[in-house]
């Protein structure tokens, strides 16, 4: 007899992933490059508050996107309405003070929310965040893209290699010499805080992930708004109600001290090294870009590194080679997003870490305001 033909089963058709972006300002476009590369998605819409921005901003994709799926993007004026069309997965690129309410709302939705940074303006609106996400059982994610920089990476790895011993203290800085960006970003209503909040969390994440990110306990700090206020130095110096400068000392879990600076002006060419002190070895990374007026900040790539130990008795500087630096953070930071949201993972920054960075901004912040060490305090998670 003939043998018989076995039936083989074809894979079933992976469903695609149904995403939408809420705020379609200038960090949208990152979001939406990166989303538009992505196979296993279907792009649903996007909105603005503002009325006819959203479809403004799609149009610019008429030409990179195929015309049978840009026919299908919708856009919106209201998020009620784009959240109404049953989405998988959101990014959130609004304005700062409305990361929390659109957070919760995307949460309320069902969606899994890829959230731009900081987290929030404030510790308290962070936990009503992280606590929203783990009841719904969703991810949120902040958006972090420098953790996605190869040399972030070498840092973390050396660091985390315990070649330094037991780090007892680290220095990091991060300041532009002119580099106010404007726009929502300076007025309080819209940003909650400035500097601190844009370029600030980034020089905070770096060293934070690196040491497994340790509850902070308390905080002294001191911001001035001394040159976005000046009419010399930015054009929209009457609009300016933000810090553009701030420094502060912040004690760690684990006996470890951070001294923490940062500037989007002044006369200055950097705000110091980032530095890691342990008690076997050093580690110092130096800003990327130093010499400009926008260079110097931790938001992107980093410049060289040096390792400093003691060798058969001798005092040793040693560099460390970098690796080729990515253009490819903001894309990385996205993919792993619906990556994790296809396969049920997890946070690719965990949520909480996030919080305790919140909680450092916001304690900075408010030591500033009071002019006195404050205390962080932290429910249990």
């Amino acid at each position: 007899m003939p043998e018989k033909t076995k039936t083989v089963k074809k894979p079933a058709k992976t469903k695609k992933l149904r995403v939408g972006i809420i705020g379609t300002g200038g960090i949208a476009r990152a979001h939406m490059d990166s989303y538009i590369r992505l196979p296993n998605i279907e792009f649903v819409g996007g909105s603005d508050i503002v009325p006819g921005k959203a479809k403004a901003f799609f149009e610019n994709y008429k030409d990179r996107i195929p015309p049978q799926d840009f026919s299908k993007i919708k856009a919106f004026d209201d998020n009620k309405a784009l959240l109404a069309e049953g989405l998988d997965a959101v990014s959130i690129c609004t304005y700062n003070t409305t990361h929390a309410e659109c957070t919760l709302a995307a949460i309320k939705a069902g969606a899994h929310v890829l959230c731009e940074k900081p987290m929030s303006v404030t510790l308290d609106d962070a936990i009503t965040m992280y606590k929203a996400a783990k009841k719904a059982k969703k991810i949120l994610t902040i958006g972090f893209q420098p953790r996605y920089d190869p040399n972030m990476d070498l840092v973390r790895e050396i660091v985390g290699s315990g070649i330094l011993g037991n780090v007892y203290y680290i220095q990091t800085g991060g300041g532009r010499r002119r580099g106010i960006p404007g726009g929502t970003f300076v007025r309080k209503e819209l940003a909650g805080v400035g500097a601190l909040a844009d370029i600030g969390c980034y020089s905070l994440d770096m060293v934070l992930s690196a040491i497994g990110y340790p509850k902070p306990l308390t905080v002294s700090a001191y911001a001035s708004s001394l040159f976005g206020t000046n009419p010399k130095y930015f054009h929209d110096s009457k609009s300016f109600d933000v810090d553009d400068f701030s420094v502060a000392l912040i004690r760690l879990e684990g006996n470890i001290a951070l001294d923490f600076r940062m500037s989007w002006a002044m006369h200055m060419d950097k705000m110091g090294d980032t530095m890691f002190f342990g008690t076997d070895a050093g580690l110092k990374i130096k800003p990327a870009g130093v010499g400009t007026g926008w260079g110097g900040a931790w938001d992107g790539t980093i410049g060289p590194i040096y390792l400093y130990n003691d060798i058969a008795g001798q005092l040793c500087e040693t560099q460390v080679p970098l690796r080729q630096p990515s253009n490819e953070r903001f894309y990385s930071k996205v993919k792993a997003f619906v990556d994790a949201v296809a396969c049920g993972g997890e946070a690719p920054i965990p949520t909480i870490e996030s919080v305790y960075n919140q909680a450092i901004v916001d304690g900075i912040y408010r030591s500033s305001q009071l002019g006195k060490e404050v205390e962080i305090v932290l429910p249990k998670l």
